[in-house]
């Protein structure tokens, strides 16, 4: 069969085996069906929270409130996106409250992404949302900020934890959540939103780190790794130092970022509550039994940003992501194809370290060896300016990218990236490269020494599903 994978700017149609199994969103047919009415399934969340009083019984005249929300990275912008939905609903709510529209901030949860700019707000939010408070009040997270942070110590599993200080100084703090399936501790949402996106890289080091993914436990996605113990007890450690735990407005999303389900409340009712509606969306069986190859189309563009699919970590980031959703699907030691452009273009006003980091692990011999390097970039002066005032990421993203890409060659025979047009910076991530799909596949059939089982993810730039072989 003929299958056309997202392939840099445009796509590239590969030869594939008859009985390929082709995973793409519109013919998953086990989702379920969208909330016919987000709007008043927004309310009626709001109305009726799990575990908690409703926002407009916590809060009074005089009191302080930060909503945090995440940023474009997921989401969607469509005019009954969650983020649209949710944010008017709430300001409605402390209108009536008493709350005065200059004592409430909103908060851009990045975390060590790049800032967000004011018309990007517009796009994802909606104007009457950005307008809705003083411009001084819509602020996005700044993780090096020395007046923004405050260091609250360790967790209870002895993992740094530093938060923006909103949090602390506000009456009440609204977490704006995605119950999307992610393969960083199987969803976003929940305690991973604050426990990622309003700390501190040191923080955010302790778990997006070798130590952390390269257990058993973090392959495939799972809600019950060490990963997600850490995201809750930073968590739980930040709502200790605020004057009441968070309240969480997290939607379980499908393919199309469409919400399937809304839950408000305390973030550990919302986690129960809205997992296994996010599991049955996320989770797809596969016929048959386990792949013995994985063939990925990698776009320009997704997720993180432009030049994700041409910058060498970005791209072995996403394959090691990719391996973490399918490892279910797959054999113990699958052979991955990637068809990436891979041309060097890092995208150096948005990802600034990312060039030096990877001239870095050009000295190791294995990913992790770069925790030796990390604090030499991950605190240089240049870079930090760079994410705290032109909009580029914060260098330790770059390392916390390196340590998953590193996850697909722990988990795999051999990785291939197909179609790079500098081929030599795929080596340099440790993938095999062939010109074309067709090569990469005939290379594994000769390392199998058989017609491999080949499981096929077209694109990456839609919603992903965590996948498992159906005769598990």
């Amino acid at each position: 069969m003929q299958v056309e994978f997202e392939y840099g700017d445009g796509h590239l149609t590969a030869e594939l085996p008859d009985d390929t199994v082709v995973v793409r969103p519109e013919t998953a047919t086990h989702e379920p069906d969208p909330l016919p009415d987000p709007v008043a399934a927004t309310r009626e969340a709001l109305a009726a929270p799990l575990g908690s009083e409703p926002v407009s019984e916590l809060v009074g005249p005089g009191s302080t409130v930060t909503i945090a929300f995440p940023d474009r990275v997921k989401g969607g912008t469509q005019a009954t996106a969650h983020r649209k939905v949710v944010l008017p609903a709430l300001l409605e709510q402390l209108d009536k409250a008493g709350v005065r529209r200059e004592n409430v901030r909103l908060v851009c949860a990045i975390g060590l992404h790049r800032k967000n700019r004011r018309e990007e707000f517009v796009d994802y939010l909606g104007r009457a949302v950005v307008d809705a408070v003083p411009e001084a009040n819509l602020v996005n997270h700044d993780a090096e900020d020395p007046n923004g942070i405050l260091d609250l110590g360790t967790s209870e599993l002895g993992d740094p934890v530093g938060m923006n200080t909103a949090l602390a100084e506000s009456d009440l703090s609204i977490l704006v959540g995605h119950t999307a399936g992610n393969p960083y501790g199987g969803f976003s949402g929940g305690y991973k939103m604050p426990s990622t996106g309003l700390t501190t890289w040191r923080s955010i080091a302790s778990h997006h780190a070798p130590r952390s993914l390269y257990r058993d436990d973090f392959v495939p996605a799972s809600t019950t790794s060490r990963f997600r113990e850490q995201l809750t007890a930073i968590g739980q450690r930040m709502e200790a130092a605020m004057p009441r735990p968070f309240f969480s407005v997290d939607a379980v999303l499908d393919s199309r970022s469409r919400q399937l389900g809304v839950y408000a409340g305390s973030i550990p009712e919302v986690e129960r509550a809205s997992w296994p509606l996010a599991t049955a969306r996320t989770d797809l069986r596969i016929p048959g039994p386990r792949a013995d190859v994985l063939v990925i189309g990698v776009p320009r563009n997704f997720h993180y940003g432009a030049g994700m699919g041409s910058n060498p970590i970005l791209m072995m980031q996403a394959i090691g992501a990719s391996v973490v959703r399918a490892k279910n699907a797959l054999v113990e030691k699958p052979v991955v194809i990637a068809a990436s452009v891979c041309d060097g273009w890092f995208n150096d006003l948005e990802f600034p370290p990312y060039a030096a980091a990877y001239e870095l692990l050009q000295e190791c011999q294995h990913p992790a060896d770069m925790r030796e390097r990390q604090e030499q970039l991950a605190t240089d002066p240049e870079w930090i300016y760079r994410y705290r005032h032109h909009y580029g990421y914060h260098p330790f993203h770059a390392f916390s990218m390196i340590y998953m890409g590193g996850i697909a060659r722990e988990h795999s025979a051999a990785v291939y990236v197909a179609g790079a047009r500098r081929p030599g910076l795929a080596r340099g991530m440790g993938a095999r490269t062939t010109a074309t799909v067709e090569e990469a596949l005939a290379e594994a059939t000769a390392i199998l020494g058989r017609a491999p089982r080949v499981l096929a993810v077209p694109r990456l730039s839609s919603p992903a599903f965590h996948l498992t072989a159906t005769e598990e």
